[in-house]
């Protein structure tokens, strides 16, 4: 075995882990990275980027049909499935390099291609490896959730781990699960020609404003999906090419190809944790507000925290450990401002909580801000009006924003940073959007706060009244 000290051991070369590794090997830390399948982890290989490559593939599969309403004849694109696949490994490839083993090793990290499993409190064995670091961060992200239902292990099934990698076009695309996942890809398999049907077991968008998500839904369900809502999978039966989906409510679904997107889990189970002294919860590593596990010398971030499962989240940990990891400063993690985005046409995004859950928390105390997209100018230009925005706000603060529509996951970032600063909702009535922009709908849901205030204000008019009068 060759031994390794270290000052950061980081297993996992995802998201989060590279961010820890290029941050701290470049302020002069020693740094030795683990990672015993891709570089980028599954944002880069299996999910974010691949994912809305393929949108943006479907995307484009529907505009030469759309453009009749701009006075364009529309015609009819003929998809390439194969070749669209070609594209999203495109796009990975184009990525790759930023996050492969070269670029780092030329930082000055120190790549082993192994697993890491804990032997004790302060050794982690990789391969032919033995390390022992100063501090040992945990980055090994999560994988596709797949249940245990009656008959799925005898049927041929894809999650999206592998989806990316079928190069032959479903005919009809079954897909458990109407979560972000499940609704991205049937939209993207819905443009590009195939038939999908979604079966969820409780609601589709369940986490996000219901008002929100109908919209989107009704979108959709206009282009050809076939959504099942609280509809439970009691047994899957079949074999390649004709797959049959029971629910216990009694109902049937037949398709040709099966996409599982039920949820995720993270990837803990081969660390050897309790060797560590490390604790888990139901959902990941059990983690203190600064990140630290039941080991104080080992941290865990991103999806292996158990919390919130997005890239961002991931690189937002990694920003906030660098503090103590290096400099051992205290350092503590927030959640309030951390947004979330489905892209989907309609996109859907939500920062902080949506109006039922702002309501439940603050009571009469919430005001709630609105604003349609058919009244700004730039989207009524590009025939984009279906959409709209809700901001809680409570006390002259947003404490929660719901935006459903065009660019709504551009739009979400300036609530985020609302929020992270405490910002009042009068600095942003203040920002100059360019005008015409879709931008401009966050100042005017600003400005839809103050419009009760000022303009159907009794005293307010009185005063303009008096100082009117008063004005030579």
């Amino acid at each position: 075995m060759t031994e390794i000290k270290t000052d950061v051991l980081i297993i996992g070369a995802g998201s989060g882990g590279l961010s820890v590794a290029a941050g701290a090997v470049q302020m002069g830390a020693d740094v030795t990275m683990l990672e015993g399948h891709k570089m980028g982890g599954d944002c880069l290989n299996f999910g974010c980027v691949p994912s809305k490559a393929l949108l943006a593939a479907g995307k484009a599969a529907i505009q030469p049909g759309q453009t009749g309403k701009f006075g364009v004849s529309p015609a009819t694109p003929e998809v390439n499935y194969a070749a669209a696949k070609d594209h999203v490994h495109d796009v990975i490839a184009q990525i790759e390099p930023v996050d492969s083993q070269e670029r780092f090793e030329g930082l000055g990290v120190r790549v082993i291609r192994e697993w890491g499993v804990f032997k004790d409190k302060e050794t982690v064995l990789a391969g032919e490896y033995t390390i022992k670091a100063r501090r040992v961060v945990i980055a090994t992200g999560s994988g596709p959730f797949v249940p245990p239902i009656s008959g799925l292990d005898t049927v041929p099934f894809y999650t999206n781990e592998n989806i990316f990698d079928l190069r032959e076009k479903p005919d009809h695309l079954l897909i458990i699960g109407a979560g972000p996942i499940g609704m991205e890809m049937a939209q993207a398999h819905l443009r590009l020609g195939c038939k999908v049907t979604v079966i969820e077991g409780f609601k589709a968008f369940g986490r996000d404003d219901p008002e929100a998500a109908a919209l989107v839904i009704e979108k959709m369900r206009a282009e050809g999906l076939n959504l099942a809502e609280n509809a439970k999978v009691s047994n899957i039966s079949g074999s390649e090419g004709a797959i049959k989906v029971e629910t216990e409510d009694g109902q049937s679904f037949e398709g040709t190809h099966l996409l599982m997107a039920v949820g995720r889990k993270t990837n803990i189970d081969k660390l050897n944790l309790e060797a560590a002294g490390i604790e888990t919860t139901r959902t990941g590593i059990q983690v203190d507000a600064g990140m630290r596990t039941t080991n104080r010398k080992v941290y865990a971030i991103g999806d292996a925290a158990g919390g919130l499962q997005f890239t961002h989240v991931a690189g937002y940990h990694a920003g906030v450990i660098i503090r103590s990891l290096l400099f051992a400063l205290p350092a503590k993690t927030k959640t309030d401002h951390i947004p979330w985005v489905t892209y989907t046409q309609p996109e859907l995004a939500q920062v902080g909580p949506t109006e039922a859950e702002a309501v439940k928390t603050h009571g009469a105390a919430v005001e709630v801000a609105r604003f349609d997209y058919h009244h700004n100018d730039r989207a009524i230009a590009e025939r984009k009006t279906d959409g709209f925005i809700k901001v809680m706000v409570v006390k002259g603060r947003p404490v929660g924003v719901t935006i459903v529509g065009e660019q709504a996951g551009e739009l979400i970032s300036l609530w985020s940073m609302a929020i992270a600063n405490r910002m009042k909702m009068s600095q942003v009535a203040a920002m100059v959007a360019p005008y015409p922009t879709i931008s401009e709908v966050n100042k005017r849901a600003a400005g839809a706060y103050f419009t009760p205030r000022l303009f159907d204000n009794p005293t307010v008019k009185r005063v303009v009244r008096l100082v009117q009068r008063l004005i030579p």
